[in-house]
């Protein structure tokens, strides 16, 4: 009596959690990680660190009211168009500072 071989199942888990089902929680939710540390002898404080860290989503960000990256010039598009035009403002101020110290120059001179 020859028994026919049945196909064995492929057996997974449906319990556990894979990395990415953990991150997509994460970052819908969002989780706050926050520490002090703080160094101290006797009495005297000597250092105080705090450390606040939040992880979550852009969506889950902007509807806390963090939103930061959005007027960074630094994380900008147009950071070099805003440098450049902050160096130019720059260079107009040391122009006019110059020339109004030469004006008072003049008339401080005019006036003796």
């Amino acid at each position: 009596m020859s028994q026919a071989l049945k196909p064995q199942a492929i057996k997974t888990s449906t319990t556990g959690s894979s990395l990415a089902d953990i991150l997509e929680r994460v970052l819908d939710k969002g989780i706050v990680i926050a520490g002090d540390i703080t160094v101290s002898v006797g009495s005297v404080e000597l250092l105080s660190i705090r450390i606040r860290l939040l992880v979550a989503s852009v969506d889950k960000a902007k509807e806390i009211g963090i939103n930061w990256w959005e007027s960074d010039p630094y994380l900008s598009s147009r950071t070099q168009e805003l440098l450049a035009s902050n160096q130019q403002l720059l260079e107009r101020v040391n122009l006019l500072e110059r020339e109004l110290a030469a004006s008072r120059q003049l008339e401080s001179n005019n006036s003796n």
